[in-house]
Formats: structure tokens, sequence, C-alpha cells
């Protein structure tokens, strides 16, 4: 009888023990750079922020945990002979948060809101293949002018100005993601707010305290919902990288998507598989204000340029999870050759120093008349290293740096808002495996991220060429030409290719280390 009684209670108590486990809460703690300087999927511009909107919405098409473009609300897709027309088939079972159906004339609604000049959209550029996109985002035409049409509730069709064979790899970009247009009459720019908030993805908006986290939850009306193991993530701004690997040491953190670059050698032998370094589609450069008085001559430009040892950066600075780089376009990139490298790539160090000394002279300037320039960067030791060693590299030229750092929010918005710099630490990491979305950025009316304020009418007659340039050998010459342009002009100077650095626990399940760098929550799980 005690005997049979103590089974008993032992029974119930795995019992209970087993029925806790199955609902214990799973919290993924993601380091993730700095705040969101916006949550509003059309307003933004960064992949910090890309990071957090793919966990909350999901567009036409999706990304798996190997970054590779997968059905999202539209189940199925196929496209006419001619190229130009998709017509979409969405998925009978999206939903939004708040249990709406997601409808094809969501779409309609968010393409015609980001194309809205009124909505002042920075990247609005990247779905400019989009019949009359430009047109309406320029105000030359209706937003109802945009090549976008629900044909029922479940189909969408979306007409291009000329063949873009890389359409659908735009769609995964941040700005194809859809609003819940009821939210967005409603409550206006307050729809990003949690309390207002209505999204269509894995997870939806908890809550938003800045410079704390992003908490995000499970949303249980998401179409696959039941493969979602995580229930809660927290997304930390971790901007100062050395305090985020001791977080993640500590235990605090299960995954950051970077990691100081001066700890390098300490991380690969205390970490070992935690630290991941993969190839990236990225170039890191100095952006050169072109309205600048001294940096106006395109010899000071190119002296500057030249002798930067990128090298050194790489391997030194950065641990060897860089790639010098002497192109704008990374090498490997889809629809594409060789880059446009650089005339001096193959030069030694040396005989770079002492042409860019020449040019300098040529110039007027040198050690009797040193050009005096500010370095703007974004908080980061890697960012300051890579700054300080600049610095050092140009003073045998006759060139005084002084430098100053900024919060990543405050560093870009300094950029986009066109405050006055003369040399800025900035990245581009590609959104799509093409050539044209490194060069679009210096197009003379690309006001959110020109930086340069570069304006060639010789660059942009080629890229509006190659924009209906449907034969793909043909538009790679052409966007080569381009990117020649761009290595003679120098807007931006390329200095390294990237590589990706991650922090990912042992705990985690479902990281995929790949070339764009992105990882959905979706697909991640925890195990204690």
């Amino acid at each position: 009888m005690f005997k049979s009684m103590r089974v008993t209670a032992l029974a119930a108590a795995l019992m209970a023990a087993t029925s806790f486990t199955a609902v214990a809460e799973v919290v993924y703690h993601r380091g993730n750079t700095a705040d969101p300087e916006t949550l509003d999927q059309h307003k933004t511009s960064t992949t910090y922020e890309a990071h957090i909107l793919r966990d909350l919405y999901e567009g036409l098409v999706a990304y798996g945990a190997d970054g590779k473009i997968i059905p999202g609300v539209a189940s199925e897709w196929e496209v006419s002979d001619d190229g130009k027309t998709y017509t979409f088939t969405l998925r009978d079972d999206a939903k939004w948060s708040n249990g709406d159906p997601v409808v094809a004339g969501d779409f309609v609604y968010s393409l015609q809101r980001i194309m809205n000049p009124e909505t002042g959209a920075k990247y609005a550029n990247v779905l400019y293949p989009i019949l009359n996109a430009e047109k309406v985002n320029k105000g030359e035409a209706k937003p109802e002018d945009l090549g976008v049409k629900a044909l029922d509730d479940h189909t969408l069709e979306i007409s291009l100005e000329s063949p873009t064979p890389y359409f659908i790899d735009l769609l995964g970009h941040q700005t194809g993601l859809p609003v819940h247009p009821a939210s967005v009459e409603k409550f206006g720019s307050d729809f990003v707010k949690a309390e207002n908030i209505v999204t269509n993805g894995p997870f939806t908006l908890a809550e938003f305290v800045p410079n704390a986290h992003v908490k995000a939850v499970k949303n249980p009306y998401f179409h696959d919902a039941d493969q979602v193991k995580i229930d809660t993530v927290f997304f930390y701004p971790t901007e100062d990288r050395g305090a985020a690997l001791r977080r993640f040491q500590a235990g605090e953190l299960d995954t950051n998507n970077d990691a100081p670059t001066e700890q390098v050698a300490f991380m690969r032998e205390n970490l070992g598989d935690q630290f991941h370094v993969a190839p990236y589609l990225g170039t890191y450069y100095y952006a050169l204000n072109h309205e600048d008085e001294v940096l106006k001559n395109p010899d000071v430009r190119q002296a500057l340029s030249m002798a930067i040892d990128r090298e050194f950066l790489a391997d030194e600075i950065w641990g060897s999870t860089m790639v010098a780089g002497y192109s704008f376009v990374p090498p490997g990139i889809g629809n594409y050759g060789e880059p446009a490298y650089a005339d001096y790539k193959d030069m030694s160090q040396i005989d770079r120093e002492e042409k860019a000394i020449e040019l300098l002279t040529k110039a007027g300037y040198g050690p009797d008349n040193p050009v005096e320039l500010t370095i703007n960067y974004n908080t980061s030791e890697n960012h300051k290293n890579t700054a300080v060693a600049v610095a050092d590299m140009w003073k045998p030229l006759g060139v005084n740096v002084k430098l100053i750092n900024t919060d990543t929010k405050t560093h870009y918005a300094m950029l986009r808002d066109r405050q006055d710099f003369d040399v800025a630490r900035a990245g581009w990491i590609g959104d799509y495996s093409d050539p044209q979305n490194f060069l679009f950025m210096v197009e003379s009316d690309n006001d959110g991220f020109n930086y340069a304020r570069y304006n060639n009418p010789e660059y942009d007659a080629l890229m509006d060429e190659a924009a209906v340039t449907v034969d793909l050998e043909k538009r790679a010459d052409i966007l080569k030409q381009a990117e020649e342009i761009f290595m003679r002009d120098l807007p931006f100077i390329p200095m390294m290719y990237y590589g990706s650095m991650n922090l990912v626990s042992d705990k985690v399940a479902g990281f995929e280390d790949n070339l764009l760098n992105i990882h959905p929550s979706r697909w991640m799980s925890i195990s204690e």
C-alpha cells in the first residue's frame, strides 16, 4: 500500500514536470547592432532593422534558414513569356495577428504607400522595376497608376517596366513587406507602436524600450506557427561589440550579429565553433563629400584612396575577417563578371603611396599646405580602429585628420539628412545578388544612399540603359562601364569586402551561415 502510494506520487510529479516542460516559454536573446530608427518597413534602411522586420512580417516571398528565397504569403507565382508580368497566388491561411485574412489588396495598398512621395520612403527605388513606380515616387503619376492589381483576394498581378531577372529577390527585401491597411489608416505613423501594431509574420511586437530591447512574441495566427519553436525574441542593441562578447560568454545572449575584431584570436581559441566567420555580400567603404571644396578635386580623392593599405586593415585591424577591396561591387556577385578593379590594385603599397603624394602635390597640397579632414564613424571599436589606421596612412601625404564618433542611429541620420561632413564610414550589404544593388546607390536622384552627393549624367545614363537591357551579358557590360566611372570618380572609397561574424551559442539550432547573413528567428530553436 505504502509502496503503491509512493509510486503514484512519483508518477504524478513526473507528469507535472513533463507538463511544465511542455509549456515552458522558449526565449531567444538576440544581439542586433543598434536600436532601430523605425519599425516602419517603408521607412527603414538598415540591415539590423530588417532583421526585426523579417520576424514581424512576411512578404510575398520569405527567406529560408539558408538565406534563399522561399514562398511566403504567395504559395506560387507565374511569369509571363515577356518577363514583365508576375501573377502571385496567395495562400488561403495567411492571416494578420488580429485574425484578419491577408489579401491581395493589402499588397496593393502597401506598394502604393511606399511609392507615394508623402510616405518619404528612403528605399523606394529598390522597387522601381514595377511599372510606373519611379513616376509615382517622384510625384509624376498617381499611386493608383502603379502596376499592381488585386485580381481577387488571393490573386495579385504585378507589371514591370521591363524584364527584371532578379525581381523575386527584390520582393524578399524589407520594402516588400506589407503593412496592415486598417491600422495605418487609423493610427497613421503610430501604427508601429506595440499597442497598435498588427503584423503577419511569425512574431508580433510586444514592446520597444529604447536603449534596452525590442520584444517580439510568437504570432498564433501565423500560417506556420506550429513549426515556430521560439515563443519570445528579445533584440538587444549591441553597438559595443566587446560588451556583447562578454554578455555572450555570460550566457546573456544566445547570438550576436557581430564581434570585436581585436579579439578574433581570443574568440577562435576560446569559443571554437561558436564563433562563425563566413563570406558576406558586402563592401566596407568611406563616403567622400563631393560638395566639399577640397574633395571636389579628383586627384585628391584618388590620392586618399591609393594611400590606404587595405591588406593591413583587413588582416591586422579586422583579424582576417575582411578581404582587401579594390572595387565597389564585390567579386562573385550574380549577373556579372569581374568587377571594375582600381588600376592600382596590383601596385605595391610603397608605389601607391608615392603616386598618392604626387597627386596631392599636383593638387597643391602637402606637409606645407596640409589637407584638413574629418572622418565620421559610428560607434564600434572596429570602426574606430579602422579610422585611426587610415588617419595614420594619410599623415605622410600631408593630411591631418580629426575623428568624430556618434552612435549608429545618429551617424546614418546625419548622412541621410545631408548634413555637413568630409569623409564618413559606411557599409553596404547586398539585398540581392546583382551589381545593380550596389551601383544604384550613387545615382544622382538616390537621396537616401548617395551620401557623396555624386552627380554624373554619364553614370546615370548607363544605369538607365542597364535597367531596360534584357540580355544579361549586355547588361553586365553596361554596368561594368558604370563601375569603371565609379572607380574613376570615387564617390565612395571601397576598402574591404565583408565577411560576416556571428556569435552563436551551442544551445541554438537552426542557424545557418549564408552569403546574405540573414537568419530569421522562425527557423531557430533553443535548448537548455
